[in-house]
């Protein structure tokens, strides 16, 4: 599929932010100034910068124009339903310690396709309330093959395009199903204490799989979050 002028110019500015020359707070240059540098109308410009607004990577700010985000947005595990945009449903989110390659737990690891014993690279997010408090624990998880190939997964730094258009511009890999598996148990010590929650209480568990154009498993997200914040409503025809 070509790809269109206004795609272009967003992958551009998205490269360039990743690359640190628009820092976090920096303006990005203006419609116009996108247009004249681009020979495209105006119009084309402001759609590439809707693009990256859409996904939590640029906001408006009154009498400057569009700042590369401060604070970095992500997802709960799930929720990424075709043709959502990342920054609806998107919270403000810490990263815990340092991506490190561990064995997965059994369901991750048959999830991912992996053998037992087999190492995968795990990145842990801890997404917060508008007050800071904590919402969910996510452990992400990415099978040998996609992490090798996009070595900016083990860096402790946002990536500001994105993991999902990081790891298809560095792998040509993209997801095109999704499967989310929902379970309930108690938390483990390290959950409660993730999450400020007393031992043992009981929470929600998402098990995110996200698969690519070929059926082969891209990432496992397992997403944990306290009873209390729990809610999943579906809307369907009848």
């Amino acid at each position: 599929m070509a790809v269109l002028k206004y795609e272009e110019i967003a992958e551009s500015l998205r490269a360039r932010i990743a690359a640190g020359e628009f820092a976090p707070g920096a303006t990005i240059p203006s419609g116009r100034d996108l247009a004249e540098q681009w020979d495209v109308s105006r119009a084309t410009a402001i759609k590439a910068v809707d693009v990256l607004r859409n996904d939590g990577v640029v906001v408006a700010k009154q009498g400057t124009g569009f700042v590369v985000t401060e604070t970095p947005v992500a997802r709960p595990a799930g929720t990424r339903r075709a043709g959502s945009a990342r920054i609806l449903g998107g919270m403000p989110f810490l990263r815990i310690g340092t991506p490190d390659w561990a064995e997965p737990p059994a369901r991750v690891a048959v999830a991912l396709g992996i053998s037992p014993g087999v190492l995968a690279l795990r990145r842990i997010r801890i997404l917060q309330l508008p007050g800071g408090a904590p919402h969910s624990c996510v452990e992400a998880w990415f099978p040998p093959e996609i992490a090798e190939a996009a070595p900016r997964l083990a860096d402790t730094a946002p990536i500001a395009e994105g993991t999902t258009r990081y790891v298809r511009r560095q792998t040509g890999r993209f997801p095109t199903e999704g499967v989310d598996v929902t379970t309930v148990r108690l938390a483990t010590d390290t959950e409660a204490e993730r999450l400020d929650l007393p031992p043992a209480s009981p929470v929600a568990v998402l098990l995110h799989t996200a698969h690519d154009q070929e059926g082969r498993p891209l990432v496992c997200e397992e997403g944990v979050t306290p009873s209390s914040l729990f809610e999943q409503m579906d809307t369907y025809a009848m």
